[in-house]
């Protein structure tokens, strides 16, 4: 019996739940696959599947096996990936995860420089909405939290900090006027993101380094009704752009905008919080050459330092 070619197909009849879609993946035989489970179970002198004519139940031996199966199976795939990282240049196929924003104002952008560098790698990005989280179905999910510790049990890299400014086009504040102090906030038209509207509240920081103050200097106020309300940074980095109000976005978002005057920042000695951006692996013994490359990337181009890189290029 080959225990090793059995163990993958017992591993994989578990994944279809049945025999005949583990055929089809393994493009075997079902008659091969079925052997090849029983053979295993005659090694082990053990049932680790209870067969009914319409579903298999692993049993109690069957689900500690399956587990240790899968752990022998990565360990290998994982030991197969670092020979031929060693023989070969980074290549293959590379899913990330990112929130829209960062995707879009930073992350697209640098990527014509990474595929210079190493054209055998194929990426392939989801940026489907937030992510507060890595996802363990991806290669590198790049994560977008506040203070709160990043949750799960992944390999992290920081890339940066970025804090949330206060901004509005010139032409609005040409007409409705200038911010002196938070509280002028309240007589101006807002762009908000809606958890704002959860919470019912602005809460503002002194300008410094994005990290958590003591309460008595963090600044609330009451929600006055929003011009315009939205879970997507996109629009409302859109609408600040169009001169509908003032808003609050990341520097990673307006630091552009900023520089070439299309947007202003005001009330400079307050902003909105701080953001950390990592990029999160799933732990893994062996991490492929290709997703090596690619944090080791962003670290390099981002600073992978608890500093925001856009404030400096803003002149802040």
């Amino acid at each position: 019996m080959d225990q090793l070619r059995s163990l993958r197909v017992f591993a994989q009849v578990i994944a279809e739940g049945s025999f005949a879609g583990a055929a089809r993946t393994l493009d075997l035989a079902p008659a091969v696959v079925t052997r090849a489970v029983s053979d295993l179970e005659d090694h082990l002198g053990v049932r680790l599947l209870n067969r009914t004519t319409r579903s298999l139940v692993l049993t109690e031996v069957g689900e500690e096996y399956l587990d240790r199966a899968k752990r022998v199976l990565a360990d290998l795939h994982d030991a197969d990936s670092l020979v031929r990282d060693v023989n070969s240049a980074p290549s293959g196929n590379l899913r990330i995860l990112c929130p829209p924003a960062f995707a879009t104002h930073q992350l697209v952008p640098r990527i014509p420089v990474f595929r210079q560098r190493f054209p055998g790698i194929q990426l392939e990005l989801a940026a489907t909405g937030p992510v507060d989280a890595a996802d363990e179905n991806f290669d590198v999910s790049i994560v977008s939290i506040g203070q709160q510790p990043l949750q799960g049990d992944f390999v992290v890299r920081l890339l940066a900090l970025s804090q949330c400014i206060i901004c509005a086009a010139p032409a609005y504040l040409a007409l409705r006027g200038h911010l002196q102090e938070p509280h002028d906030l309240l007589q101006h038209d807002g762009l908000l993101p809606d958890v704002a509207a959860v919470r019912r509240e602005l809460t503002l920081f002194p300008a410094g380094d994005g990290t958590v103050l003591p309460t008595q200097k963090i600044l609330r106020l009451s929600l006055q009704p929003p011009a315009l309300l939205t879970s997507q940074l996109e629009v409302l980095y859109a609408a600040a752009l169009a001169g509908m109000g003032v808003t609050g976005l990341p520097t990673f978002m307006v630091a552009d905008a900023i520089r070439d005057g299309r947007l202003q920042r005001v009330l400079p000695q307050w902003h909105g919080g701080t953001l950390q951006l990592y990029a999160a692996m799933p732990t893994r013994k062996h991490v492929p050459a290709r997703t090596r490359a690619f944090v080791d990337f962003l670290v390099e181009t981002f600073g992978g330092k608890q500093e925001d890189p856009w404030l400096t290029t803003m002149g802040a």
